[in-house]
């Protein structure tokens, strides 16, 4: 790792505000493990060993099988995901990837998203694939390796 942003002050108290914004999306009434398979996704998108290696480790605490963690990255040639499930992951395939495609998040993508999402989730949905993206840069700018997370980890970081 390049840079300890817990330990560094500066970072530690924008990692405490970032934690306290992903609180708003826990508490949500998207589903908490559509929230992981969708932050898993951008993770593996943007090559990000730290997320990655959280979000699946949050997924299995909540009940995830392990035969769905391993078909994320191949989610569109699976048989195990809700077409529910299917549009909030081309939501985050396509939020994610807005720079190499340069056309955002297409119409057909936003109108499955509408097809099984109200207006409280899918403004959570938006809110988490902007927030695992910005997570993402920063564990990868910085080298934080996956593997030693450990579920519920930065729980003292969120204001009661």
């Amino acid at each position: 790792m390049r840079f300890n942003l817990i330990e560094n002050p500066v970072a530690a108290k924008f990692g405490k505000r970032f934690a306290n914004a992903a609180m708003v999306i826990e508490q949500s009434t998207l589903p908490k493990l559509t929230q992981e398979l969708v932050s898993l996704r951008a993770s593996q998108i943007n090559g990000c060993g730290f997320c990655a290696d959280m979000h699946t480790k949050e997924a299995e605490a909540a009940g995830e099988t392990s035969v769905r963690l391993h078909l994320v990255a191949t989610w569109r040639e699976s048989t195990v995901f809700t077409e529910a499930e299917e549009a909030a992951l081309a939501l985050a395939e396509e939020g994610t990837r807005m720079a190499d495609a340069g056309t955002g998040v297409s119409d057909d993508t936003w109108e499955q998203v509408r097809k099984h999402y109200d207006d409280d989730q899918i403004a959570a949905l938006v809110s988490l694939v902007a927030l695992i993206n910005a997570a993402n840069r920063m564990q990868v700018i910085v080298r934080n390796p996956g593997g030693s997370y450990q579920p519920g980890m930065f729980a003292s970081y969120i204001d009661s």
